[in-house]
C-alpha cells in the first residue's frame, strides 16, 4: 500500500514599511506491505481535518484465530 500526499501553506503579511509573502511546499510518499490477515476488498481511507485515517479489516480466518489474553494485576 501507498500514501501519497502533498502538504502546502502560505503566509501573507502587509504592514506599513513592508509586505512579505513565504509559500513553502512539498510532496510526500509512505509505502508498507499490508498483511495477508488484511480483507484488501475492505480497506477505507477516510480525511477529516487534516488528519488521514486508514482501516485495515482482519479477514474472517483471522478473527476466528484471535486469542485473549488476560491481563494480571502486579
Amino acid at each position: 500500500m501507498t500514501i501519497r500526499g502533498e502538504k502546502r501553506d502560505e503566509r501573507e503579511e502587509k504592514k506599513k514599511n513592508f509586505y512579505l509573502a513565504e509559500r513553502r511546499y512539498g510532496s510526500f510518499q509512505r509505502s508498507f506491505s499490508v498483511p495477508k490477515s488484511v480483507d484488501a476488498g475492505r480497506i477505507e481511507a477516510n480525511f477529516k481535518n487534516g488528519v488521514l485515517t486508514v482501516t485495515l479489516p482482519k479477514t474472517l480466518q483471522a478473527r476466528q484465530n484471535e486469542k485473549k489474553i488476560p491481563v494480571r494485576q502486579a
